[in-house]
């Protein structure tokens, strides 16, 4: 699903990975009372628990394991809790109703792995073959989700539509070969030191606000799916991208929704190199800087949002980039006006930077382009 070529994308991954300081989230401490014991399928748990075995139960309505009282600790063991046999029905892994913790171990095999309707944390849980990984039933509670990994779902987060709320925070963790990886609605959404590989579509930003911060999406089919309505509801309001790489996928958006569309975006120190396709970006507001981008099927266009009375998109593009892409390095689209300065745009096919509408913040430079230099602002040789 995704291209390499001549190595291109390796050193910087691995760049990344020595440079990189991942947040780690402070486990729990151990408590004092610690029951270690087989559990039953079906059980609820008021205390904390240890697992000392595997857990494997037929399908039914009823969680394998219910959380039901504030601070419980569910510790896995490194053992694994299990659907048992060949399709998830309608069976949930583990539920928390209260405020947990559950870590060490691997969920696999259910329609919802992990469910919750309070703050819940996981931390070093492998979430395997669930139809979908984790899901926020309703209320307002945060949920943290730390060194874990997330593979073979049809989505990895989810939540009840229009009745949850709340933050969401990955840190360190891994989502591989899922459908949909993470689907945000109104939650504020915070993402470091964590890897997207592999996956049909990353990141779906229905509502809310999306960080990313020190994280890596490579390998997957579409990076992200961001649709704008006039109507401003429903919308993704604000994504970052800060010190991330953004390598070997497909497309940046799905074939139904090819265009970015936010009302703000900013990206920050990011390598965007190798991909199969440029991204064109529709926000009202915009802070691009300091990023590479680097040997893409397209470069980058910007345009307004389309709403009944669009607003010219305005912002800084500066310190970039635009190194041997196909197309233009820099297309800005009538109407738009951000501000443009100090970027560098060498050996892409089109134009260096075409931008009849933009403000001319000085500095640009262009050189070997397959068009030409610039348009709309004054370049340097």
């Amino acid at each position: 699903m995704g291209r390499i070529r001549n190595g291109i994308v390796t050193w910087p991954l691995a760049l990344l990975l020595l440079a990189a300081t991942t947040a780690k989230a402070s486990t729990q401490e151990e408590p004092e009372t610690f029951e270690a014991r087989a559990v039953r399928c079906g059980e609820v748990l008021t205390r904390n628990t240890r697992l000392t075995r595997d857990l494997i139960c037929a399908g039914t309505p009823i969680p394998a394991l219910r959380i039901a009282a504030p601070g419980v600790v569910l510790d896995l063991g490194g053992h694994t809790v299990r659907r048992a046999g060949s399709g998830p029905g309608d069976t949930v892994g583990i539920e928390s109703e209260s405020d947990s913790t559950v870590r060490n171990g691997t969920i696999q095999g259910f329609y919802r792995g992990f469910a919750y309707s309070a703050s819940a944390h996981l931390h070093q849980v492998a979430l395997v073959d669930n139809r979908v990984a984790i899901f926020h039933t309703g209320g307002s509670g945060g949920f943290l989700l730390t060194d874990s990994r997330v593979s073979g779902s049809l989505v990895g987060f989810s939540s009840e539509f229009d009745a949850t709320s709340g933050s969401l925070d990955i840190r360190g963790s891994q989502f591989t070969g899922n459908g949909l990886a993470l689907y945000v609605d109104y939650h504020g959404t915070r993402i470091s030191g964590s890897t997207f590989t592999a996956n049909e579509t990353a990141l779906f930003c229905y509502s809310g606000n999306v960080l990313i911060r020190s994280s890596t999406f490579t390998g997957n089919a579409s990076v992200a799916d961001l649709t704008w309505s006039s109507s401003r509801f429903d919308n993704c309001y604000e994504l970052i991208f800060d010190n991330s790489i953004i390598a070997n996928n497909t497309a940046f958006g799905t074939p139904e929704n090819p265009d970015w569309q936010a009302f703000d975006f900013q990206m920050r120190n990011t390598w965007v190199m190798n991909n199969g396709e440029g991204l064109r970006l529709a926000a009202q507001t915009l802070d691009v800087r300091g990023n590479l981008w680097w040997d893409n099927e397209g470069g980058l266009t910007l345009s307004n949002l389309p709403d009944f009375e669009p607003v010219p998109q305005e912002g800084p593009v500066r310190n970039n980039r635009f190194m041997s892409n196909r197309g233009d390095g820099l297309r800005v689209l009538p109407g738009s006006t951000p501000t443009l300065s100090n970027n560098a745009c060498q050996n892409n096919t089109g134009w260096g930077i075409h931008a009849p509408t933009a403000i001319d913040g000085g500095g640009n430079a262009a050189r070997g382009n397959g068009a030409g230099g610039c348009v709309g602002v004054v370049c340097a040789p």
